[in-house]
């Protein structure tokens, strides 16, 4: 039961997504702004725990939900033979692009000098 109201929780957010992404014309789409809306819903426990309980049921059967990728990359294997190495050269580089931007990020942080609130308040 709780995690059913765990999905509910999560179609309500992608449904206000979908509604704020139309209505203002937002150049994300609705399901990116309803997780955006998650994000801090999930501070509150009433939102937290049915959606966790959601994702364990959800992550048990994972597996099931790339069946429909697979029967589209046979629906379109003409396509796949005649643009795969493309596809696989675009996805490989934009991981090496994201993991780049990634460590970048993570290096640029860890050498920042730290600020009045990293300073240990007991040293004087």
């Amino acid at each position: 039961m709780t995690a059913l109201r765990g999905l509910a929780w999560l179609l309500l957010m992608q449904s206000l997504g979908e509604l704020l992404a139309r209505g203002l014309s937002l150049p994300l789409p609705g399901p990116v702004v309803g997780m955006l809306l998650l994000l801090p819903a999930l501070q509150w426990v009433l939102v937290r725990e049915p959606v966790a309980a959601c994702a364990e049921a959800l992550l048990q059967h994972l597996s099931l939900l790339f069946v429909p990728v697979g029967v589209g990359v046979m629906t379109h294997l003409a396509l796949v033979s005649e643009h795969g190495l493309r596809m696989l050269l675009v996805t490989v580089l934009s991981t090496l692009a994201g993991l780049a931007a990634t460590a970048w990020v993570l290096q640029r942080l860890l050498s920042a000098p730290p600020g009045p609130e990293d300073e240990d308040p007991g040293r004087a």
